[in-house]
């Protein structure tokens, strides 16, 4: 039996990851639960286990090779032996499975020539035409059955699509670069000796065929289909191609073709990309000179600024500070973002820790910090302000009635997490202070589980650690609203007694809630900002 392992989602808003380390090679025996990758996402570095015992026998994606979750990485052959090793007898059987699932038609009768059409497969629901990028073969060359036949670019994704039979490549309607509906047949093959007989294709087996065939056909051949771009036929004024999506932002844009043909694509033979054009519309913007002339500027790191000699240094950003960079601009884009601040009295909070540490660290084995009270008066907030602790889908606000507490964590040496402390509602002041130093030991160990990174309804960042009074954090999609925690100083108030007013030295924060104004207006964020206030300025054990 054979077991696919697949990239996991490791939280609502992720869509992708990347491998950055493999403990096992191909031929390897790995222990159910045993780690087998690691991977990379805009939120978390966490380690994969093995879901079954048996033999490493496939892998699919490298190391720094970035996939959409879902896809497979991996195979592993669940047989008894530790020895066992995927015979080319198994490797047949799947693959002929998987020809007979593609619901591509073909009838072979030994005694006749079947001549089968090959169509534009379908690949997702909203998908209705393909280009086809590249011929792997020509007319009258020779196929093998799954053996790779074209490759396909949509706005979804590129991948290579298998012969459905064995036979000899007779026909082909679409050439290169060429666009056309899902469904049209592209090639003829044929196959057997003796009468031709045509077999057509069913409507309803050309509308069943899924990416998810294709990619499975693909796995099984030890092809997996690049992260998705989209490319398609661009313009007969030029001879390199773009994709139907980089043409359409590009008109809407009014970057002509020439401009377009001066980008420096990442995508595959220099391809241009959607975040390629994304990031030259971008750094276009900041040159105003640039919307007067047709010559473009670089997109790729490698822009040429004129400094002296060994002034500057180019690093490499690595692959989780891109993401966090992507998942931060997402947001900005996605939420209305408004900030409010207040200034919070913490005499109380601060008196209670200097009595009581010592005898906490002693019986409980915790150290007492600010921040789980701040967690307690967050979490009395958000049950008396309900909204805050909820979503936007389209156009319905869903509430959750649970609060999972998300804790930001700084990850050297540039990075940050937010694991998630599930139902803080349900902990006291002991639970949370020992939650809090959990997650965050473990987050810096790379041993967070993927159920506590996911599924968080509100989220605290406590940038006062590092020295700043305040700041205006984004929202850590797709929760509406995040509490800043600024560093707490001592400095003087003045206080009002009696009609009698004096100055004197207190140890103050700043408060800031960052929340999205699609939901959370200012009168809500206003006074769930105060209920947090008075919790800690009040607070009593």
């Amino acid at each position: 039996m054979f077991v696919e392992v697949p990239m996991p989602k490791m939280g609502e808003s992720i869509m992708e990851g990347t491998v950055i380390k493999w403990y096992k090679n191909v031929g390897d025996f790995v222990k159910k639960d045993e780690t087998l990758f690691e991977i990379s996402t805009d939120k978390v570095d966490t380690e994969v286990p093995s879901l079954a015992e048996g033999v490493l026998t496939k892998i699919f994606v490298n190391v720094n090779e970035t996939i959409e979750v879902g896809k497979i990485v991996a195979i592993i052959d669940t047989s008894n032996s530790q020895d066992s090793h995927v015979s080319e007898t198994s490797a047949d059987v799947v693959l002929a499975n998987t020809a007979i699932a593609s619901n591509i038609q073909s009838d072979i009768n030994p005694s006749s020539t079947s001549i089968t059409e090959v169509v534009m497969p379908k690949m997702g629901e909203s998908i209705m035409e393909g280009t086809v990028i590249k011929w792997y073969k020509k007319v009258g060359d020779i196929v093998k059955a799954e053996e790779t036949l074209f490759e396909i670019s949509t706005d979804k994704v590129d991948t290579e699509v298998p012969a459905p039979v064995a036979g000899t490549l007779i026909e082909v309607f679409v050439k290169e670069q060429e666009t056309v509906s899902i469904g049209t047949i592209v090639a003829k093959i044929s196959s057997g000796d003796g009468q031709v007989q045509l077999t057509t294709p069913k409507q309803e087996s050309i509308e069943e065929v899924s990416m998810h065939d294709v990619v499975a056909r693909n796995t099984m051949s030890g092809s997996v289909p690049d992260k998705p771009k989209i490319e398609s036929k661009s313009s007969d004024k030029s001879s390199r191609f773009f994709s139907p999506l980089v043409m359409s932002i590009a008109n809407a844009e009014r970057i002509p073709v020439e401009e377009l043909e001066n980008i420096k694509g990442t995508g595959i033979g220099g391809r241009i990309t959607k975040q390629d054009i994304l990031k030259y519309i971008e750094v276009r913007s900041l040159s105003p000179k640039t919307h007067h002339t047709k010559k473009s500027i670089p997109v790729s790191p490698s822009v040429n600024y004129e400094t002296p000699a060994g002034k500057i240094e180019r690093i490499p950003m690595d692959n989780i500070r891109s993401k966090i960079m992507q998942h931060m601009v997402n947001s900005r884009d996605t939420s209305v973002h408004v900030t409010g601040v207040v200034e919070v009295d913490v005499t109380k909070v601060h008196n209670f820790i200097k009595i009581n540490k010592e005898k906490y660290l002693r019986d409980e084995g915790i150290k007492l910090t600010y921040l789980p009270f701040i967690a307690m008066g967050v979490v009395k907030a958000l049950k008396d302000y309900p909204l805050v602790n909820a979503t936007i889908e389209e156009t319905s606000i869903v509430v959750k009635k649970f609060i999972n507490l998300g804790i930001a964590v700084a990850v050297e040496p540039n990075g940050l997490i937010v694991p998630n402390i599930k139902a803080a509602d349900e902990k006291n002041l002991i639970g949370l202070t020992k939650s809090i130093k959990d997650l965050a030991d473990r987050a810096r160990t790379k041993k967070l589980t993927v159920d506590e990174i996911t599924g968080g309804t509100f989220t605290i960042t406590n940038y006062g650690v590092f020295g700043s009074l305040f700041g205006t954090p984004i929202i850590n999609q797709p929760e509406v609203a995040i509490l800043g925690v600024g560093a707490v100083v001592k400095k003087p108030v003045v206080l009002e007694i009696e009609g009698v007013e004096s100055i004197t030295i207190k140890p103050m924060m700043y408060l800031s809630l960052s929340h999205d104004h699609r939901l959370v207006d200012g009168m809500l964020g206003g006074r769930f900002l105060t209920s947090v206030k008075e919790f800690i300025e009040n607070f009593y054990e």
